[in-house]
């Protein structure tokens, strides 16, 4: 992996892992539960832990299948998805039910083998986290032309519009199965740094006070009836609300885009790394064909709750943001 910045880079952003190796597991590591919190305080840090390999099963055959899978079949979608927890993938053309079937197969077996993994390298998440969705990206990150707030080049936090987390933290574990292209991001400093920069002008005062407003009351009260018919906004906390703000105002902000310190990482073929990417500020500047598998760890199960999001906003605030 190669780092360049506007500024130097330094090991306070990256984390190189060399204790935890596929198929082995752990390699020489007495206490391997207390090597895995290590791993989980460094991502709640902020920081990117980055594997030179990658750590779980990735079969040649299901990368050279990937690779040879034609942009048109994607067209009109950023990625395709698949929901573990549903056995369903969304958006591959299916023109050949036999390909469709194949793909289904890879981002299953994908998603397995990386649960398995995480479950063995960051213990302590492993037995409360929410297994959200894993994604093939296909296409080209350089010069898509995509509105302000989709854009990837932009820097911004994660925030999911249709699947709030009330407060748990959204883990990525990203893998760069290109056979020559690096996957090339920009990072800045960490949610808490930014949030005591930027949060009050992106508006965590206005989301504050509404937490405790007649409306928000009602909008709890009748989101039970909601939830059976699959409506899980209604009732969104003020914290997903204000991450959602959050996200595009960073997005927005020319101040921020354009003079803040930027570090410049790039993840070689067959890299792995994973990130808190509601803690760390990214932007995707190139690369194609990625996988990537998302878990969302709920505050309880984190070994530094403190750094987490919601809490540096509670306490810039004084107020609850949860549900």
């Amino acid at each position: 992996m190669q780092q360049t910045a506007e500024q130097p880079a330094t090991d306070s952003y990256v984390v190189r892992v060399d204790d935890y190796k596929h198929p082995q597991g752990w390699v020489d590591v007495a206490d391997k539960y207390e090597r895995a919190r290590h791993y989980c305080e460094q991502i709640e840090a902020g920081r990117v832990v980055y594997f030179e390999k990658s750590p779980f099963d990735l079969p040649e055959a299901d990368r050279q299948f990937l690779l040879a899978q034609r942009q048109s079949d994607f067209k009109g979608h950023k990625n395709v998805s698949y929901r573990p927890n549903q056995d369903m993938l969304r958006g591959a053309a299916a023109s050949d039910p036999a390909q469709g079937k194949r793909l289904q197969e890879i981002m299953r077996h994908f998603s397995h083998e990386n649960t398995r993994f995480l479950s063995e390298f960051l213990a302590p998440y492993a037995d409360k986290w929410k297994i959200d969705f894993a994604s093939f990206r296909p296409l080209q990150e350089q010069g898509r032309a995509l509105s302000l707030h989709k854009r990837n080049d932009l820097v911004h936090v994660d925030s999911f519009p249709s699947r709030p987390t009330n407060g748990g933290q959204i883990l990525r574990v990203f893998t760069n199965i290109n056979s020559s292209e690096p996957r090339v991001w920009n990072i800045t400093d960490p949610f808490p740094v930014i949030a005591r920069k930027y949060a009050d002008d992106a508006g965590l005062p206005r989301f504050a006070a509404a937490a405790s407003s007649p409306g928000r009351a009602l909008r709890r009260l009748v989101a039970p009836a909601f939830r059976p018919l699959g409506v899980r906004t209604i009732d969104r906390s003020p914290y997903d609300q204000f991450m959602l703000r959050f996200h595009d105002w960073l997005k927005e902000s020319r101040d921020y885009q354009d003079n803040y310190p930027k570090v410049r990482i790039e993840f070689p073929p067959g890299a792995t790394w994973m990130v808190f990417t509601d803690v760390v500020p990214h932007a995707v500047l190139s690369g194609q064909f990625m996988l990537e598998q998302t878990y969302i760890i709920p505050p309880g199960a984190q070994v530094t709750p403190d750094k987490s999001p919601i809490r540096v906003l509670e306490a810039m605030c004084g107020k609850a943001l949860s549900n």
